[in-house]
This record gives C-alpha cells, structure tokens and sequence, in this order.
C-alpha cells in the first residue's frame, strides 16, 4: 500500500523542515502576543495578520499532500489524495463566513483535522514517517495560538 520508497519511510526529521517549520511558528507566537497585549501594533491590526497568515500557511499544509501525490511511486487512490490536497485551501476561504474569535476556532479546528489526515497518511506510508513528529508539536503550537487570539478576540 505504500507509495514511498523504503529509504524514504524511516528517516530523520531534515533540518531545513525543522528550522523552516519552527520559524514558521514566529509569526503565529508573536501575532498571538501582539493580538493579546496590544504591544507594538494595535491589536486589531495583529489579528488581522495573524488570520491573513493562518489562511496562507493553511493552505500551504494542503499542498503539502500535492507533492506527495505528485512523488507517489505507486497508484494509492491519486483522486483522494489530489482531493484532499486542495481542501484545506477552501476550508481556508471559508473563513469569510465567521466573525471574530470563530475565525480563529474554525482555523485551528482545520489545522487539527489537517494533522489527523496527515496521521493517517503516515499510516499508510503516504508521507514520511518523520512527518508526524514534525507536524505534532508544530500543530498544537499553531491551535493553542489561534485558540488565544479567539478568546482575546471575543
């Protein structure tokens, strides 16, 4: 069932997907704090950021499931994996229908349902499996982030 190479499964994490993948976590830490305190910019202003931020970084994750689908060696249901590529895109957009503190739920609800189908394609040997210990911690860093901009937003 899996569609990745041997050498490809049992890995360490890269260091480029470490550092790039906590740096990417600054804006989310320092929005936050921002959108809480409103040090440095108005706080409104942060949020505003942080969300336009969150939209972007969401729909980068999807992608991620692009790629994968695009190195696949082997058939593994592309419509699926293609179909849910694209979906963390649109729940993005949909952020449109929420106001204040429910945009910054719904983000982190699709956030986290992102690292479960991400789980799920580690499972099936989709995606590396160093990419769950990467995506764990970076993924609860980004929920509790967005969970305090949305109370601090109500």
């Amino acid at each position: 069932m899996s569609t990745l190479r041997p050498e490809e499964r049992h890995q360490e994490i890269p260091a480029p997907a470490i550092i790039l993948g906590v740096a990417g976590l600054i804006p989310f830490l320092f929005l936050t704090g921002v959108s809480l305190t409103g040090s440095v910019m108005p706080s409104v202003l942060a949020r505003e950021i942080l969300l336009a931020y969150s939209i972007a970084i969401l729909s980068f994750m999807g992608a991620v499931h692009w790629g994968l689908a695009m190195h696949a060696t082997r058939g593994g249901q592309p419509w699926r994996r293609y179909g849910v590529s694209v979906m963390p895109a649109l729940a993005a957009t949909a952020t449109v229908f929420f106001d204040g503190g429910l945009q910054f739920v719904w983000l982190a609800a699709c956030f986290f349902g992102l690292l479960l189908y991400d789980l799920f394609a580690v499972r099936r040997g989709e995606a590396p499996r160093w990419y769950q210990r990467l995506r764990w911690p970076l993924t609860l860093s980004v929920c509790a982030c967005l969970s305090a901009a949305a109370f601090g937003a109500a």
